[in-house]
């Protein structure tokens, strides 16, 4: 897996192995990036939830994004997460998170531009946490959440305050980029 653009374009990331980790492939990374880029300039602090390798929040960071937190449940993960924004240089713009992502959102305190969730397919709880998102201080006037999700499981087109502004198919993944609005 590498980065698809910005500073550090073309540095390979680490992945976990041994775990059930999907990681999101530099075809859809790189979709992802260009959809935010049509719908936005401003995207200064970030979120990666159920992060992983980290690729999402660790590709922002390369395409200029200031600071980004990282939250996987994974002890693992979140080895691998610090390990790669050491070897692409952003430690210093970022922290990990070793928590879930429901946990996570109960001591989080900043606003967020984009927060990038990229649960398990299989996670049921997936259509609560956006809810949960969309109520909390996290989202800000703006903000945008990305979610990956298969395309087997559409979600639902707004979630108090959450309108879905795209939505694209990638094979079995489907990005849905929900947009915040006052």
């Amino acid at each position: 897996m590498r980065i698809t653009g910005g500073t550090a374009k073309g540095q390979q990331l680490k992945i976990p192995k041994n775990l059930l980790i999907r990681p999101t492939t530099d075809r859809v990374r790189e979709a992802i990036f260009s959809i935010l880029t049509s719908l936005t300039s401003h995207w200064s602090r970030g979120l990666d939830l159920y992060a992983g390798s980290g690729a999402l929040g660790i590709e922002a960071l390369s395409r200029d994004m200031e600071w980004v937190d990282f939250v996987d449940q994974e002890p693992r993960c979140c080895a691998i997460i610090k390990g790669n924004l050491e070897k692409v240089g952003f430690s210093q713009k970022s922290h990990v998170y070793c928590y879930g992502a429901a946990k996570a959102l109960t001591f989080l305190s900043d606003t967020y531009d984009i927060v990038f969730m990229d649960p398990p397919y299989s996670d049921p709880a997936i259509n609560n946490l956006i809810t949960q998102l969309a109520k909390s201080k996290l989202t800000g006037n703006k903000s945008f959440i990305v979610v990956s999700h298969a395309s087997r499981l559409p979600l639902s087109p707004d979630y108090n305050g959450l309108y879905l502004a795209k939505e694209r198919r990638y094979g079995d993944t489907c990005i849905s980029i929900y947009q915040k609005e006052a």
